[in-house]
């Protein structure tokens, strides 16, 4: 009698830990979850920012480097025009 006491015993117990785990392992699920949609959410924004930057940075050059161009150029003409 005492040795089917204890196997129920036993099996109510490993049934509730299988429980736990199947529990325990939802969660973990759910949380990766959570963080990949985070993590992508955030990498996201970053792109974002970096582009508008890079956008910027590129548009202000390009100004720059057309005006430099422009002086230059009208140095170099008013060393080649011909003399009269």
């Amino acid at each position: 009698m005492k040795t089917i006491i204890a196997a129920a015993v036993f099996l109510v117990g490993s049934s509730a830990l299988f429980a736990q785990v199947g529990q325990d392992l939802k969660k973990a699920s759910e949380n990766t979850k959570d963080a990949t949609v985070a993590g992508a959410k955030k990498t996201a924004n970053g792109t974002k920012k970096v582009y508008k930057t890079s956008t910027h940075a590129v548009k202000k050059g390009t100004h720059k480097a057309a005006k430099v161009t422009a002086k230059g150029a009208d140095k170099v003409a008013d060393k080649t025009s011909p003399k009269q």
